[in-house]
This record gives C-alpha cells, structure tokens and sequence, in this order.
C-alpha cells in the first residue's frame, strides 16, 4: 500500500544506487581501518583508490584528518558522499601491515562483499602483544635511550623499573577509555615519580647522583605519540594541509600533556641540569654499545605499535645503524640538527630498499627508528631552565630541541621525495583518465 505522502519505504529502497551504495560502504570501512592504524592520509588514499577501481567504481575523492574521512565516490553519473569517524587516534603496524598488503593483491572485478569479508577476516585474525610485553618493550626501549643519553647503569635501571610503572598505568587507562590527554599527564607523572623514586633510593646507597639530565626525559619518552608526528610531518611534506594540521595538534597536545607532569614534578624537586658526559670506555665499545642500544631501543617501540618481531627486528637494524651514524657524527662536531637530518634521511633510504624486500609498509620500519634520535637530554634542560627562570638557557635549549625534531621530519621527507615517483610529482597515480582529459581540455 502506497502512503498518502510518498512511495512506500519499500519503492524508496528500490530507487537508491543499491550497487554504488555497497561499493561506497565497503571502501570507506577500508579507509577507517587503515585510518584507525596510525597511518598517514596519503597511505590511506592510495589504498582506498587502489580498492574503488578494483571493484568498480569510477572516481574517489576523499579529505582525510586524523580520525574522520569524507569521501565521494562515483560510478558514471551517479555520486555519494558519506563521512565516517573513528573513536580514537591508534597505532596498530600488524593491522597496517595486513591491509596495505590487501590492497596491492585485490584483483579487477572484485566484488565489494568480497572486500567486506576481507576485511572481516582481516579483523578477526588481528591479534595485539600481549600488556606484559608492551611494558616489557617501553621499559627496555627507554632504558636504552638513557644509555643513548650517557646515563650509568643507575640512571638506566631507574628508568627501566619506572617506565615499567608508568606504561602499566597507561595500560590500564587506554582500556578504561580514559581521556587521551590525561594518560598521558597521569602516565607521565607516574613513571617521572617513580624514576626520582628509585634515584633517591640508590642516592642513599651511594650509588647515584642526584643529577637526572640522562634519564628524566628518558622516563616518558614512551609517550611521544611518533606515528602522528612523522605522519604529520609527510602530510605537509605532500601538501595535505588539513591532515597534517589536524595531526601535528594532536601529537602536541599529546607531547604538552606529558612535558606538564615533567615540568611539575621538576619543579618540585627542584632539579638541576648538568649535562652527562661520554662514558668511560674506549671509543670501539662504546660505538658497539650505542649500536646494540639503538637495536634494542627501535625494537621495544616497534613492538609497542604492535609490530610483528621480522618487522621489529628489521626497523631495529635500520635504527641502530643510522642512530650510531648520528651519534659519531654529533661527537665529532657535527651540529645536532644536520646529524639528525642526515640520520633519518638514512632511515628513509635503508627502509625504501627494505619494504622492497619484504611486504611492510614503510612507515611501520621508519617511526620507531626515527623515535630514538628524540633529543631527550635538551628536552630535560628546558623544563629545568623554564623552573630556574632561567629564560635565556631555556630559550637555547627549546630552540636546538625544536630544530633537531623538524630536521628529524625533514630528513624523512627528502628520502619519501627522493625515493618515489608519487612524492615527487603529487597525484600522478590518483588521477582517473577522464579527469587529466578534463583537466588537459580546460588548460
């Protein structure tokens, strides 16, 4: 029976783009997926792109930020355009993993229910570390940091047993769906009182000095959110405005959060900065120790982003190598921030031949190697100097750890530029035949 205002719900349904609606469905739950796992805006372009022509569809635009799509698709004359959001902000490199390899083996005349199951399977066989092995991660990835920082086994214990406590707490916070920004506030204050905790208990054994500017900031570097900030980085490097921005606030506010409990607790406790010197060992050992330090420190993070141990292992090599390199380079008088730029640029090169090699995507071997060249020791400085009212040291210092973290992102940059046709010239594989026709006809 026909309503007295319209058609009946039945006659609506038969009017809409059925097949259009399904093949829109099934591209825009890829996106979030791959969206939801840390990647940039560029990677999930591509890969929505690569899934609509497979199945059928003629055109995709999509504006991507950090935790929402909206995207047009078409199939000749017919358009929808549909948005989707995901809860939060992620990183999952297994999952990434999975879907980037998906995308690069779907066949021509795939049906879109296909892609569902898929991506259903995809889903079901994801699987995380388990909690005790991403705490086990931070807590040995931070501990080789502060070696990185020329702390002694002291500085690097404390800071173990307290990143431990604090990546717990963080744990247990994530699953309670706490607040982001209050993780990681609370899980800075956490782990930064429990290194002062365990220093004060080896101070009165006579065991440690008072002086932390090796392992402070090495306590909370688990909670550099770096996915978003090289993720960032690269969206600008391509001139996608919106996702870059949208990214870079919320790795700030991130990073802001975190440096708040530092610098609170810093001026309670009153805490002064002096710099650690090299250890003393002959120069052969020490290179040894910062390359097994620079392994193991890219392995805990790349095993915190839920990386399977081959891709671990493999972003691990790529770190401790051009860390070393950064390292020999800084202390031969090199200034930090070309030895950063050139560090990551080497990143970038030695993960280009790697995901030729092996079917990774290239930023799950790239962050977490990029992660240990933070400079955490000036980092530290700053917050003091800032409590001291000490502006002119806090200025220089923010100003060296500001330029070593973009030189870091820029180095990146230039190796994806240098390295790939598509960075070089944006667009060129996202740009149907008939629009670079249109394109060329009303040039």
């Amino acid at each position: 029976m026909t309503s007295p205002t319209g058609p009946t719900d039945t006659q609506e349904i038969s009017l809409e783009p059925l097949h259009l609606i399904e093949r829109s469905d099934a591209v825009l739950r890829l996106g979030a997926m791959m969206l939801a796992c840390g990647t940039g805006s560029v990677r999930v372009k591509e890969a929505m792109q690569r899934v609509a022509t497979a199945i059928g569809l003629d055109r995709i635009h999509a504006q991507i930020t950090l935790t929402e799509i909206i995207a047009t698709t078409a199939r000749g004359q017919i358009f929808r355009t549909q948005v989707i959001a995901i809860p939060t902000s992620g990183v999952n490199s297994r999952m990434l993993s999975d879907l980037e390899a998906y995308t690069h083996q779907i066949q021509p005349g795939t049906t879109a229910q296909q892609v569902e199951d898929a991506l259903d399977e995809i889903h079901d066989r994801h699987r995380r570390h388990p909690a005790w092995l991403t705490i086990a991660a931070a807590s040995w990835a931070c501990l080789a940091f502060a070696f990185l920082n020329n702390g002694g086994w002291q500085e690097c214990l404390a800071v173990a047993l307290a990143v431990a406590a604090g990546q717990a707490v963080r744990h247990a916070l994530n699953l309670a769906r706490f607040n982001p920004l209050g993780v990681a506030m609370i899980a800075s204050a956490v782990s930064c009182l429990g290194y002062l905790g365990v220093a004060w208990a080896f101070a009165q054994l006579g065991g440690m000095s008072s002086l932390h500017d090796a392992g402070y900031t090495s306590a909370i570097l688990f909670l550099v959110p770096g996915f978003p900030l090289m993720t960032a980085a690269l969206d600008l490097a391509r001139l996608d405005i919106l996702s870059g921005l949208a990214r870079l606030t919320y790795a700030l506010l991130i990073l802001l959060s975190a440096a708040l409990s530092a610098w609170a607790i810093a001026w309670a406790f009153n805490l002064t900065p002096t710099a650690a010197g090299l250890p003393d060992i002959s120069p052969a050992l020490l290179v040894v120790g910062w390359m097994i330090a620079g392994f193991l420190g890219v392995l805990g993070f790349a095993i915190m982003f839920n990386s399977p141990w081959k891709m671990a292992a493999i972003a691990a090599t790529i770190g401790g190598i051009a860390n070393t390199f950064r390292l020999i380079a800084v202390n031969s008088g090199v200034v930090p921030q070309l030895s950063a730029m050139a560090a990551t640029f080497l990143v970038g090169m030695l993960a280009t031949v790697a995901v030729r090699c092996f079917v990774y995507p290239r930023i799950t071997l790239s962050v977490p190697a990029v992660l240990i060249m933070i400079p955490g020791a000036a980092a530290y400085r700053t917050i003091v100097y800032l409590n001291q009212g000490q502006s002119i040291d806090a200025l220089d210092s923010g100003i060296e750890v500001f330029f070593v973290i973009v030189s870091l992102a820029v180095g990146l940059a230039a190796a994806r530029i240098l390295s790939d046709r598509e960075w070089r010239i944006p667009g060129h594989t996202h740009t149907s035949r008939h629009t670079r026709q249109n394109a060329s006809a009303d040039v």
